[in-house]
């Protein structure tokens, strides 16, 4: 059995967990998913936000985008952290405890395999210097 917490916005996966006001808490274990209903996050700073999910009984936080700080908050109470998820929060529930939610329908768009790709982005004109030349300058 596991209990997860789902940070929600008009029944979607909220896009930042750092300014989420609510999270679904779902259990999950071998009968299927009970829903427990919604924790209120409120405007709690870091430390309390990551001890209210951990009074819970949260062992799992499920969310959109989260900030660096919080997410290592988060995980320095116990918990582990599944960022970059976007879409419907009863289909993500459910892909959760099918371990479906590495799949890309459920990965937030520029993110996959556990990454955010939008470091490094560079609009699709490589590395180099902006000055032109190309690669055949010597």
């Amino acid at each position: 059995m596991t209990k997860i917490a789902i940070p929600h916005w008009q029944g979607r996966v909220s896009p930042v967990f750092d300014v989420a006001a609510r999270a679904l808490l779902v259990e999950v274990n071998a009968a299927g998913l009970t829903v427990l209903g919604d924790i209120e996050l409120g405007s709690e700073d870091v430390p309390q936000r990551a001890a209210l999910l951990a009074a819970a009984g949260v062992e799992a936080l499920v969310c959109g985008a989260i900030s660096r700080v919080v997410e290592a908050s988060v995980r320095a109470a116990g918990i582990e952290v599944i960022s970059q998820i976007c879409g419907d929060v009863e289909e993500v529930s459910k892909a959760y405890a099918d371990g479906r939610l590495g799949y890309r329908r459920y990965v937030m768009p520029g993110c996959y395999g556990g990454r955010c790709h939008r470091r490094g982005y560079r609009g699709g004109r490589g590395r180099g210097s902006g000055r032109g030349g190309g690669r055949n300058r010597a």
